[in-house]
């Protein structure tokens, strides 16, 4: 079947990223990291709300009494869904200045496993680490870019992207604790091919569906690295799906005009924005976190 792709918000991000859907008040949320704002998106047909932060963050999660949870560039910070206000929680990097956070997914464990990165993404400095009640596990280091971070639907394999090498791993996890319980190997070799993998989810099925940087793409990969589908979106960078809704049945997907001078962005108005697709999707919300 054909999916429909629309627009959810025409808000333009230099980089949006981590959009994450609360179902507790159908309501999707996301984030431009360099232009440190948090957009804000009620469901169905509201108006988007524009949140500026004082730093760059990437993920949000939530805790099982609603709480926001934000990884940021120096940490995990609390904000407060009334006022705004954040709260250093959990000190991540907080004394590396070169670094950020990026992609992050909660695991079914409630685990929250965070990418870092350095802020003009060339270096390998980027790290991942595991937060679960108060405890950080450095897991990887040495990345670029982490990315497509997510986990299979019995939360027993992790995935996981180095965007600059363009290579997809797989590894096998504690689904009690989201600890990696083996080596990762690489399930995807796109070094080859158009774009770069961006952010990932996995559906109900154990599907990948992956946002295709640079190519304007989201892609659908079964558990064994097999391409499925792809489906054409009317920005090249896109960079982060979440599922959508209430049975969690479709796909918002943002995407960015970073680095696109003022010739790329009038030939591409629609860069930056955030879409949604249509099509039939056995998606999963998110876990609380466990911090």
């Amino acid at each position: 079947m054909d999916a429909r792709v629309g627009i959810l918000s025409d808000i333009r991000c230099e980089l949006g990223e981590g959009p994450t859907y609360d179902p507790a008040t159908d309501t999707l949320w996301w984030f431009d990291i360099t232009g440190r704002r948090l957009l804000e998106h009620p469901l169905p047909g509201g108006r988007t709300k524009i949140h500026e932060l004082p730093l760059m963050a990437s993920a949000l999660a939530f805790t099982a009494s609603g709480e926001h949870v934000l990884a940021t560039e120096h940490g995990i910070q609390l904000r407060d869904a009334s006022t705004g206000k954040l709260t250093m929680r959990i000190p991540i990097e907080a004394d590396r200045p070169e670094t950020r956070s990026n992609d992050a997914r909660v695991h079914q464990s409630g685990a929250f496993w965070i990418g870092t990165m350095a802020k003009d993404g060339k270096a390998p400095v980027g790290a991942i680490h595991h937060v679960l009640e108060g405890k950080v596990t450095t897991l990887l280091t040495g990345i670029t870019i982490p990315n497509s971070i997510c986990f299979s639907p019995r939360g027993d394999i992790a995935y996981y992207a180095d965007t600059r090498r363009n290579l997809l791993f797989r590894v096998a996890c504690d689904p009690a604790t989201g600890l990696p319980s083996g080596e990762p190997s690489v399930l995807l070799d796109h070094q080859r091919k158009q774009g770069g993998l961006d952010g990932s989810i996995c559906d109900a099925d154990g599907i990948i569906w992956n946002a295709r940087w640079g190519a304007g793409r989201l892609d659908a990969y079964a558990p064994d690295g097999s391409h499925i589908r792809s489906i054409a979106l009317p920005a090249r960078q896109t960079s982060c799906p979440a599922f959508l809704g209430r049975a969690a049945d479709r796909i918002a997907v943002t995407s960015a005009t970073q680095g696109m001078d003022e010739a790329m962005r009038a030939a591409e108005p629609d860069s930056g924005k955030t879409f949604l697709v249509e099509l039939p999707v056995r998606g999963r919300h998110e876990p609380h976190v466990r911090i």
